[in-house]
């Protein structure tokens, strides 16, 4: 989400340190190897044609294809950036914390709209996060010493019981599913688990807790409709494909996604 001139695929180097590590993607971000094998096939078959950054575009949009959800397409021919940015992912990407107001205002300085956060916010049907991630919502919520009252009570046993004790699940490495109900799927159930307060991530339950947000409408919508979820999320993925994409003469296609050309 941070626009053109900054690559996550690159890795860090002795001059150069990648995004990879920056706090909102370490041990998040995976499947690079699945990049890399592509692009050295491509590179087999025609080098120096199809951009890693395109190919990240496509995977992406293949991806959610593949386990029941959407289609969009997916503009072509941006090129890859020469640089990483650590300090612009460190403070520019959401994290699984910040208040809905922070992560719309993150939103908009680039263009997406409150609408477009709630509808990206649904790639939480998918994937799993650290149960450190919600320490304080189980136990100690905002220094309260009481767990986070947005949360179901059923919910949160559950994840008392998946996650472990306060003593040791603020540095628990156990992944939990960010999607409680169909976690291999992409569908609406996201917002229905929001209905129920059985949003994993703080970000996400504010998504319907924060009174006179724009989100708790799209929220309902969403979780009662599941074409209208789809529609809004490609939509929204096209948009943030052209976040100020790369296009020649800057840039270049690179052999290698890890690594800038020599």
């Amino acid at each position: 989400m941070q626009g053109c001139d900054a690559s996550v695929l690159l890795d860090d180097t002795a001059t150069s340190k990648g995004e990879k590590n920056a706090a909102p993607n370490r041990n998040s971000l995976d499947g690079f190897q699945v990049v890399d094998a592509i692009k050295s096939r491509l590179e087999d078959a025609c080098p120096g044609v199809v951009s890693c950054a395109d190919i990240l575009a496509i995977v992406a949009r293949d991806a959610v294809v593949q386990v029941q959800g959407p289609s969009w397409d997916v503009k072509l021919g941006r090129r890859d950036s020469l640089r990483a940015n650590t300090s612009a992912a460190n403070t520019m990407l959401p994290g699984p914390s910040e208040s809905l107001a922070a992560i719309i205002a993150k939103f908009a300085a680039v263009g997406l709209s409150e609408q477009d956060v709630a509808s990206l916010s649904g790639a939480h049907t998918l994937g799993r996060a650290r149960c450190s991630l919600v320490a304080q919502r189980l136990y100690n919520f905002s220094g309260t010493g009481e767990p986070d009252p947005t949360l179901s009570t059923s919910y949160l046993e559950v994840l008392r019981a998946f996650c472990g004790p306060p003593s040791t699940v603020s540095t628990s490495r156990v992944l939990a599913n960010l999607d409680v109900s169909t976690p291999d799927v992409f569908d609406n159930k996201y917002y229905q688990n929001l209905k129920a307060s059985n949003g994993f991530l703080v970000s996400d339950q504010e998504l319907l807790s924060t009174p006179g947000s724009a989100t708790v409408g799209l929220v309902n919508a969403f979780s009662a409709n599941q074409m209208a979820f789809f529609v809004a999320f490609a939509r929204s993925m096209v948009k943030m494909g052209d976040i100020s994409p790369l296009l020649a003469p800057n840039g270049q296609i690179r052999r290698n996604c890890r690594f800038v050309n020599a």
